[in-house]
């Protein structure tokens, strides 16, 4: 009776064993399931974060690219409006040119005698306007300078002269024209200034 008790523990306690071994086993198998699961994973993980990589590389390089090609696209065209800006004024003071040409040929092929002053006069004056005209076409004006005060900004003196008829400072003579293009000085006007024929008290 007691080798059949004996049996029967040893038969139970193999069962144990054999039922630790088997928990063991699938714990460890989870465990490496588990390991593998999470290296997988982190492979993934990696590989995403690698591809988000190069994906964010490959925008920049093309964002760098094609700063570099507006850079350069923006520098021509600076160069080219530079290069050309005259262009327009040019094409302006073409025909300018062609009635002055026009005059002097009249002028030439006149009979020795035969020319008429006044009529050379008049047609000088035409040319003279039709510039002007071109001119404030293309932003340029004469700055007024005759009987205006003097204006250091758009004005250059010369010189000055004793004038009661005007008050100090008042321009009395132009010796050369001043011009603006727009809103900036070109060339101030030469002017004579009036000065008071009595010192002042």
């Amino acid at each position: 009776m007691e080798r059949e008790t004996n049996g029967a523990d040893a038969q139970e306690t193999n069962e144990k064993n054999e039922q630790a071994r088997f928990e063991e086993n699938v714990e460890a198998t989870a465990q490496a399931v588990f390991e593998e699961a999470a290296k997988a994973a982190e492979a993934d993980e990696l590989a995403k974060v690698k591809a988000e990589r190069d994906e964010a590389r490959d925008r920049a390089l093309r964002a760098l690219a094609e700063l570099e090609n507006f850079r350069a696209r923006s520098n021509r065209l600076a160069s080219e409006a530079s290069k050309y800006a005259s262009f327009d004024l040019a094409k302006a003071i073409l025909p300018v040119w062609d009635d002055l040409g026009r005059a002097i040929e009249a002028a030439e092929a006149a009979p020795d005698g035969a020319i008429n002053a006044e009529a050379l006069v008049d047609g000088v004056k035409m040319v003279y306007n039709k510039f002007l005209e071109v001119l404030a076409q293309n932003g340029v004006e004469r700055i007024e300078a005759l009987n205006k005060p003097f204006d250091p900004n758009f004005h250059e003196s010369i010189a000055s002269l004793p004038n009661d008829e005007h008050p100090k400072d008042t321009v009395i003579v132009e010796t050369q024209a001043g011009f603006k293009l727009r809103d900036r000085v070109v060339r101030p006007a030469q002017v004579v200034l009036a000065a008071p024929t009595q010192p002042a008290q």
